[in-house]
């Protein structure tokens, strides 16, 4: 899966999304987002969210 979302985006899930560099080097860090709620500021810029692990439903 290689879709990036940047900050401000609205989040397509909820779930995990670790934050990535520029050229998609890991950083280690992720956040929780909740579908339709915006993704929060990255560390440094040029860095975006990718889903690491989606919300568990019923």
């Amino acid at each position: 899966m290689d879709n990036k979302f940047k900050p401000g985006q609205s989040a397509p899930k909820s779930g995990q999304y670790g934050i990535v560099g520029p050229r998609g080097g890991k950083t280690g860090v992720e956040r929780t987002v909740v579908k339709g709620e915006p993704f929060p500021p990255t560390l440094q810029k040029g860095q975006s969210y990718v889903m690491n692990d989606p919300t568990k439903t019923k």
